[in-house]
């Protein structure tokens, strides 16, 4: 591989992290030639962030929007009483079970077919299946029927948004310079705050607007109408971002790193068996489109690096963080009903809309206090602190708060709760929340990126699986406080995994990548 003879002088950080040795040619495209702070971004990445940051908007807000759709499915399918506990599990975990097959099959085929051939895909996917949703028959079918038909849908739904994970991160990391990459990546994640933000702002608009038919003249039936409105809402931004993925060229960094090593790869092949075909294109072909080398055993090649144990330890290191980090996250974030109790939103009194409005208004002060701000505290420090050590007071800042709110929770009162909780999330997002995310797309090399990526994030969703489908039970037989000291012994384990992890600060995994063929 050609190297650049013209090197842009880089920041003293960057000398210390990167030596020279594991520079490679990428550079090129890798570095700016600007000195600005990190998180002042060029139009080029602004625009990369409209198309990458509105998926995961998305993402999120078809996530979180389950919790008010829930309790409105409550008054349109049985009178106001709860849902069924084990279809009340099966709908809060449905999207999320979808997400673990998106996320490595969206991750693998970006990896083996190339980012440009797959992305937009998954948005697709993600918009066929919300409007499958809001087509629910509900005056055709029983109520146990209409969860059954939302939660299958919504498992199709899960498999686009688990697409997104990696197809975003891959898109995103490619084209990122390595000293402004994890502050990117942290822009995309916290569109993740935004759209929790958006979906409890839309859901208290849209019943405020039924509030007259359905609080004044009484037909709570309409509330079919509201839960419909708001996950539809979500098809506006899906549509507008569609056609910028569906265009988006394969990044140059992509393109080059399939032909790292290529002076290497008939020794490669004697001694890993790696199957390799080197397609040519006609001279006729757009210059948009990747000429790529093929891999026909791209699964073998992804197993036999990983093989090695100084990287599959990374890759457990990335597994198990998300994991760990998911169960204490999805479980507080997908049972918000003992959070609105404690800060007196719970809605169990007056009108059905009354109720409604009360739960969808706490909603907001939850996602509000703490959630959306710690988001941008790990974009303006990612490249300062560096993300091993965001994760890891990240756990542990958790951790503590989990204790207290474990060991105070029947004596606490309403301010000291809410201060507690914001605290708890302020530190989920500014820590393992972001950097699980931002970790899998800067640790590993571009040819394997998506499919770590996507395997590391279906690891962190089996975990917000486990919570869904058991926190409502184990609540009830060993109480609240025995679950948040649950949570509590994930975010100390989560802590103890990240020192599997390397710093990427500066870490350019394509020229490491580089440096281990030479020597081989």
């Amino acid at each position: 591989m050609a190297s650049h003879t013209e090197e842009k002088q880089v920041a003293p950080a960057d000398i210390e992290t990167v030596p020279a040795s594991f520079r490679s040619g990428l550079d090129a495209y890798e570095r700016d030639a600007e000195d600005r702070p990190p998180f002042v971004l060029t139009y080029a990445e602004l625009k990369l962030l409209g198309i990458a940051g509105v998926g995961f908007f998305l993402d999120a807000y078809d996530l979180f929007i389950i919790n008010p759709v829930a309790t409105m499915l409550q008054y349109r399918l049985y009178g106001g009483a709860s849902l069924p506990n084990n279809l009340q599990g099966l709908l809060k975990a449905a999207a999320n079970i979808g997400s673990v097959i998106g996320q490595f099959l969206f991750g693998y085929c970006a990896d083996a077919y190339g980012r440009k051939a797959i992305y937009g895909k998954e948005l697709m996917l993600i918009i066929v299946a919300t409007i499958l949703c809001i087509s629910c028959p509900t005056n055709d079918l029983s109520p146990n029927g209409s969860l059954i038909y939302l939660s299958i849908f919504r498992i199709l739904l899960g498999v686009g948004v688990g697409g997104d994970y990696p197809m975003s991160a891959s898109v995103t990391s490619d084209r990122a310079v390595i000293r402004k990459r994890g502050t990117l990546l942290a822009y995309i994640f916290a569109n993740q705050g935004w759209g929790s933000l958006v979906g409890s702002l839309a859901t208290v608009i849209v019943l405020a607007c039924y509030k007259h038919v359905m609080n004044d003249e009484g037909e709570t039936s309409k509330v079919d109408g509201v839960w419909r409105i708001v996950v539809g809402l979500s098809l506006i931004p899906a549509f507008g971002t569609l056609y910028q993925r569906l265009t988006l060229p394969e990044a140059k960094r992509f393109e080059e790193s399939q032909r790292i090593g290529v002076e290497d790869l008939d020794d490669l092949k004697a001694k890993n068996d790696v199957e390799t075909t080197v397609v040519q294109t006609s001279s006729k072909a757009s210059s948009d489109e990747r000429d790529p080398l093929e891999k026909k055993a791209h699964f073998r090649e992804f197993a036999q690096y990983f093989s090695e144990w100084r990287h599959a330890k990374i890759l457990i290191g990335t597994c198990a963080c998300w994991f760990l980090l998911d169960v204490a996250f999805y479980g507080i974030n997908l049972n918000q009903n003992v959070v609105l109790q404690e800060i007196g939103y719970a809605g169990t009194t007056g009108t059905a809309w009354e109720k409604l409005f009360k739960v969808s208004t706490g909603n907001i002060i939850i996602t509000v206090l703490g959630f959306v701000p710690g988001y941008y505290v790990t974009v303006l420090t990612i490249e300062k602190l560096g993300r091993k050590f965001i994760q890891i007071q990240g756990f542990l800042m958790t951790a503590l708060f989990l204790g207290i709110l474990a060991g105070k929770f029947t004596s606490f009162d309403n301010a000291s709760f809410i201060v507690c909780f914001s605290f708890l999330q302020f530190f989920f997002n500014f820590g393992a929340n972001s950097t699980t995310y931002c970790y899998p797309a800067e640790v590993f090399p571009t040819k394997y990126r998506a499919s770590a990526h996507g395997l590391s994030a279906a690891c962190g969703k089996a975990g917000a699986i486990i919570s869904a489908l058991v926190f409502n039970t184990l609540t009830t037989s060993i109480g609240t406080p025995a679950v948040l000291w649950i949570f509590f012994a994930c975010c100390i384990a989560g802590a103890g995994f990240t020192l599997l992890l390397p710093e990427v600060a500066g870490r350019d995994p394509d020229a490491v990548l580089a440096e281990e063929l030479r020597e081989r």
